[in-house]
């Protein structure tokens, strides 16, 4: 079946109101949850030959994240899907006003390489969940995972519904040329503009999950102990391959010997080695040749080596770093952790601030002012205080970007709303109805409206 017969028939299916219906929506949801159980195996076989990863970090960073999204729109869509009551001004007396969340239509998801099921999936429980039709398209870049999306659900799910339409970049462009209610893609600032310019063609509402230069903050007021650790585990998880991941420290300069003492502690301590199951390689060849070209042998504070043949890239520090590095141009996406020294804390923050707005941002710190000022002062899509990461597994928190880091946000009832329309609805009684609006005007007339603002 060609895809744009597919796209034809998901238009015409949402208009048989099928889908809104919540038992129907929940079938489905449930549906996908079985065959996810049913074919684990199959998916964690088809990310190990994409790039190494093992079950448990597959399970952990993917399958559980899935799992858990289907589990909260099963318990809570009756309740996302009830029209809310809102109050009803005195212009609008006597009235009632409602919102109602109606799904979108037909909607693509274009999903990311590094958590190739996460990232597909999640929008796409989100999406079935408001009531939509889907299709998906995974990248192609991990080939055997898309594959896996692709046979499973479309041996499983009718069409019309929801489909996975496999290929790469001219697939992709193929796809963009038709008008779908909502786009959301997951990826590089650099696609997300291409996408969003393909977008307004259409004035197809989008939402762009983006990426950046996202900073870690360790102050002389942090435990020095839990800060590392946490970083180096949220740093080097998928190969330092996570949109989220701390992408360079700024550090306190009283404390900056003592704590890359312990980084290094703890990388020694977590044996990123070539044939660990818990580090996995490169994605492929072209990542690998630009992360090595972003290691500046003379800055090197530990690590740096690495293996072509295995796509294997050791967990590797970078002192005396400065901005206009070639590692600070753009998001390193990879096991390469820059570090840059500051002596005042307000200080950096102002320098941050001349940056593009992160996706995230983290802070280790035990002082209270600290804390204030970076929340207050920066801007970035989400982030942690004496953690990192970690905000992505409360479904309660929007995850998304701001700025050159994306645009809307998902994950629980924010995912629902991101593929729902928001419908007002005024109801009126046809009883009592001043005369005040209509013409002829008088003065007088709108001397009462005056008096209603």
């Amino acid at each position: 079946m060609e895809i744009q017969e597919i796209v034809s028939k998901q238009k015409e299916f949402f208009k048989t109101q099928q889908t809104k219906n919540i038992r129907f929506r929940k079938m489905y949801l449930e549906k996908l949850r079985d065959l996810i159980l049913e074919n684990e195996n199959l998916l964690y076989e088809a990310i190990y030959k994409d790039f190494g990863k093992s079950k448990f970090d597959t399970f952990t960073t993917e399958i559980s994240f899935i799992l858990n999204d289907i589990k909260y729109y099963l318990k809570n869509l009756k309740s996302l899907s009830k029209p809310k009551k809102v109050s009803t001004n005195l212009v609008n007396q006597f009235g009632k006003s409602r919102i109602y969340s109606e799904p979108l239509g037909n909607i693509l998801v274009i999903g990311a390489w590094n958590y190739p099921y996460q990232l597909s999936l999640s929008p796409i429980v989100a999406a079935l969940a408001a009531g939509n039709c889907c299709i998906l398209k995974p990248s192609e870049i991990s080939e055997n995972t898309m594959k896996a999306m692709a046979k499973i659900i479309n041996e499983n799910f009718s069409p019309e519904y929801l489909y996975v339409y496999e290929g790469g970049i001219d697939e992709t462009t193929e796809l963009l040329k038709f008008k779908f209610d909502k786009i959301f893609f997951t990826g590089s600032t650099k696609v997300g503009k291409i996408v969003y310019k393909a977008t307004a063609e259409n004035l197809t509402p989008v939402t762009l999950e983006l990426g950046g230069k996202s900073p870690a903050i360790i102050t002389k007021d942090a435990n020095l102990e839990v800060a590392a650790k946490r970083i180096i585990w949220g740093k080097f998880l998928n190969a330092g391959q996570t949109c989220v991941a701390p992408d360079y420290l700024l550090i306190e300069d009283s404390i900056q010997e003592q704590f890359l003492e312990i980084l290094i502690k703890y990388i020694q301590e977590f044996k990123y080695e070539p044939n660990s199951e818990h580090y996995t390689k490169i994605i492929n060849q072209k990542n690998f040749e630009r992360l090595v070209n972003l290691i500046n042998k003379d800055k090197i504070y530990f690590g740096g080596n690495f293996n072509e043949e295995k796509l294997y890239i050791e967990p590797t520090i970078l002192t005396n770093i400065n901005w206009q590095d070639d590692v600070m141009q753009e998001e390193i996406f990879g096991p390469i952790l820059p570090v840059i020294s500051f002596k005042n804390f307000n200080l950096i923050l102002n320098e941050i601030l001349e940056l593009e707005k992160p996706l995230a941002a983290y802070l280790f710190t035990n002082n209270s002012e600290e804390k204030e000022n970076f929340i207050n002062k920066l801007s970035f899509g989400g982030g942690c205080i004496n953690d990192v990461m970690m905000h992505l597994g409360n479904e309660n928190l929007p995850f998304g970007g701001v700025g050159n880091s994306g645009i809307g946000n998902y994950h629980g009832k924010f995912g629902f709303e991101t593929f729902s329309h928001q419908k007002a609805i005024l109801e009126k009684a046809t009883w009592g109805e001043p005369n005040i609006k209509y013409p002829p005007y008088s003065e007088k007339k709108l001397g009462w409206i005056k008096k209603f603002l």
